[in-house]
C-alpha cells in the first residue's frame, strides 16, 4: 500500500517543483548578506545556504504542496474517468490500487502536514516582529493548498477549462521565487520578477508537453487543457516560445545584474533544451513525449541550480 502512495506522489515531479525555491533562495540570501557586508564592511562569515532553515523548511513546504498537488489530480481524474486510457504512468485511484476515500484521507493528512511546515518557515522568516508578512505568506498558503486540489477537483477545476497554465506559471515560478526571495530580503527587487518568469515558463513548458501528449484522450473526455483548444501545431509553436521567452529573461536579468561571467553557468541547462525543441519539432506521435517529460524538468532543475550558484560565486 505504502508503494501505492509513493507513485501517486509521483517523485520525479518532485525536482521540478523545487526549482523556484532554489532560484529564489539563492538570490535572497546573496542579497540580504550583500547588506550585511554593507554594514560590517565584510567583517563577519556568511555560511553556506545550506546551513539555513529558511532553504530546507522552504523546500519541505513546497514537497508538501507538490505532492497534495499530485495526490488531487490523481483523485480528481481518477473520479472523472479522465485516466481511464491515458499514456504514461498508471494512476493510482483510477487503476484501483487506491480508493477515492483512501486518496481523500492521504490529501487531508498531506495539508495538514504543509501547513504545519509553512507555518514553521513563516515564524523562522518573519518572527513576532513581522505580524503582516506573516499573515500575508498564511494566506498565499492556504491558497496554495486551494490552487493544489481545485486543478481537477470539483466540477470548476480550472485544470479542466484551460487555465493549468496559469496555475503553473504564477505557483511555480512567480510564488515560488519571489516569494522564497522575500522571505530573505523582507523587500521586493522587482529584477526577481525575471527569473521567476524564466521559471515559470520552464515549468509550464512541461505541462504543455505533458498535455501535448494526453492530447486526444483529454479531449475525449472532456478535459479542455489549452493544448486541446488550440490545437497540435499551435501547441508546439505555444512551447517553443515557452522556452525561447524563459532564456530571454533568465539573460535579461543577468545583464542587468551582471557581476561575474559565472553567473551565464545556466545556459548549460539550454543544451538539452534546445535538443528537446528539435525533438518536437521533427516528432509526430504524441505518445513520445512522454520520454522528454523527464528531460525538460531535470532540464529546468539543472537551470535553477546554475543559475542560483552563478549568482553566488564572487
Amino acid at each position: 500500500m505504502i508503494k501505492n502512495y509513493i507513485k501517486a506522489a509521483r517523485l520525479r515531479t518532485l525536482p521540478l517543483s523545487v526549482s523556484g525555491i532554489i532560484v529564489g533562495a539563492f538570490l535572497g540570501y546573496n542579497d540580504s548578506y550583500d547588506v550585511l557586508a554593507n554594514v560590517f564592511k565584510g567583517n563577519f562569515s556568511k555560511p553556506s545556504i545550506l546551513e539555513n532553515s529558511i532553504f530546507w523548511l522552504a523546500i519541505l513546504t513546497t514537497i508538501g504542496f507538490q505532492v497534495l498537488s499530485n495526490f488531487a489530480n490523481d483523485y480528481g481524474d481518477g473520479i472523472k474517468g479522465t485516466d481511464k486510457n491515458r499514456e504514461g504512468e498508471a494512476r493510482m485511484v483510477a487503476s484501483g490500487a487506491i480508493s477515492p476515500k483512501q486518496m481523500k484521507q492521504a490529501m487531508i493528512i498531506t495539508a495538514i502536514i504543509t501547513l504545519i511546515v509553512a507555518l514553521l518557515l513563516i515564524y523562522t522568516a518573519f518572527g513576532k516582529e513581522n505580524f503582516l508578512y506573516s499573515l500575508l505568506f498564511f494566506g498565499l498558503g492556504i491558497a496554495s493548498i486551494v490552487a493544489a486540489i481545485k486543478y481537477t477537483v470539483g466540477k470548476s477545476a480550472y485544470g479542466y477549462s484551460g487555465f493549468g497554465d496559469v496555475f503553473v506559471f504564477v505557483f511555480f515560478g512567480l510564488l515560488a521565487v519571489v516569494g522564497t526571495y522575500f522571505l530573505y530580503t523582507k523587500e521586493i527587487n522587482f529584477t526577481i520578477f525575471l527569473p521567476a518568469f524564466s521559471i515559470g515558463l520552464l515549468s509550464t513548458a512541461v505541462l504543455n508537453l505533458n498535455n501535448m501528449r494526453d492530447r486526444v484522450n483529454d479531449a475525449a473526455s472532456g478535459k479542455n487543457t489549452l493544448v486541446v483548444k488550440i490545437g497540435e501545431e499551435f501547441a508546439k509553436y505555444y512551447h517553443y516560445y515557452l522556452l525561447a521567452s524563459s532564456f530571454l529573461f533568465a539573460l535579461l536579468y543577468v545583464s542587468i545584474n551582471y557581476r561575474t561571467p559565472f553567473q551565464f553557468l545556466f545556459l548549460i541547462a539550454y543544451i538539452p533544451i534546445i535538443k528537446h525543441v528539435l525533438f518536437v519539432y521533427k516528432n509526430t506521435d504524441e505518445k513520445l513525449f512522454d520520454g522528454e517529460l523527464k528531460k525538460v524538468a531535470l532540464s529546468t532543475f539543472l537551470f535553477a541550480i546554475l543559475f542560483g550558484l552563478g549568482s553566488a560565486i564572487l
